[in-house]
């Protein structure tokens, strides 16, 4: 594996985060601060940056690619995209031309990272049927493809209008958007994803990374199947970096513990232990949580076990401060992605 040719990337949500005196932070800061995070993420040579999209009130941000077009007039090199962008109830047209533009203003770093997201709050805003919620995930994505191409698309379908021999603007200046796919737990979207000869973003949240592995295996499988070339993978995980796995592990704590009960009370999940949150962030679980050393070395644990190209650390949980924030975006990109590199290169 090219140590050098890995990508470490950054994702957030825009989490509502508390100021120093522990109150709850307007929408507006959270935002504001989210771009301040992705400026320092470009400022220590991180490689991608990705913001989500989420319709309720413990996340400040419904609209990605206005946060990244704002950053994109203030960073250089670092590739900007969503985190993920929900296609099902979103229009495939009009996502085409967002991140067109984004990679426009951005001279060529826009990605996205498609999906059907993980709540549900955007279905009945935007006027979707829950009961329809494959369909029309399957019917836009295969829109969105045909849209990628940069030639007049015929489609139709049952989830929004026909078109006909219909060209889209503005077009890519280079010819490409890089486009992923995210994925949970359903081996159904691993090989949609190899049907469309599109990458693979696994969103590792719980349990053990490796066992993933049957995912990445049907992948390179359904690729050779339906005549497509080797795509990257990804993974997407949780995790937060201070000076000493304690640090880390104590500054994260109280506010995992409340947004993951917070979202066990919607899904019906029991409260989590400290004990069952420091296995989680053990070797083997899916929290990448600790030193600089600590998460290096587990990052390249998954990497090499899945076959990665890119590790995207979801660094943002609940009402975890800025500050803390920024320190652990310094520490990955400054001490995380060097020991990574070295690491795989020597694999």
């Amino acid at each position: 594996m090219d140590g050098q040719q890995f990508e470490l990337g950054l994702d957030t949500f825009g989490d509502m985060t508390l100021d120093a005196s522990g109150e709850l932070k307007p929408a507006a800061q959270s935002i504001r601060d989210v771009v301040e995070q992705g400026v320092l993420a470009d400022q220590v040579g991180l490689d991608f940056f990705g913001v989500g999209e989420h319709h309720r009130d413990d996340y400040a941000i419904s609209a990605p690619d206005m946060v990244l077009a704002a950053l994109a007039g203030r960073t250089e090199k670092i590739r900007l995209g969503s985190a993920v962008t929900v296609l099902s109830s979103d229009d495939p047209v009009r996502v085409f031309q967002r991140f067109s533009t984004l990679d426009a203003v951005s001279n060529g770093r826009a990605e996205v990272i498609l999906g059907r997201g993980s709540f549900t709050e955007s279905f009945p805003l935007f006027g979707f049927d829950l009961t329809d919620y494959e369909k029309l995930y399957e019917e836009k994505l295969d829109l969105f493809t045909q849209l990628r191409r940069q030639g007049p698309v015929t489609w139709s379908g049952d989830t929004r209008a026909a078109l006909s021999n219909q060209m889209v603007y503005p077009p890519l200046e280079n010819g490409e958007l890089k486009t992923w796919v995210a994925v949970g737990g359903s081996p159904q979207s691993v090989v949609r994803a190899a049907h469309h000869g599109l990458p693979l973003m696994l969103a590792i949240i719980g349990g053990e990374p490796m066992q993933f592995a049957p995912f990445t295996e049907l992948y390179h499988r359904a690729l050779k199947e339906f005549g497509q070339p080797e795509q990257p993978i990804g993974v997407h995980s949780p995790g937060h970096i201070a000076a000493t796995d304690q640090q880390a592990l104590d500054e994260l704590w109280p506010h995992y513990l409340k947004n993951s009960s917070r979202i066990g009370r919607e899904r019906g999940w029991g409260p989590m232990s400290r004990a069952q949150f420091e296995e989680t962030a053990g070797p083997d679980g899916a929290l990448f949580v600790g030193s600089p050393q600590t998460v290096a070395s587990k990052i390249v644990k998954v990497a090499k076990g899945l076959g990665l190209s890119r590790f995207d650390l979801k660094y943002s949980h609940g009402t975890l401060g800025h500050d803390q924030l920024m320190e652990s975006i310094r520490l990955y990109g400054t001490e995380v992605a060097p020991l990574v590199r070295e690491q795989l290169a020597e694999a």
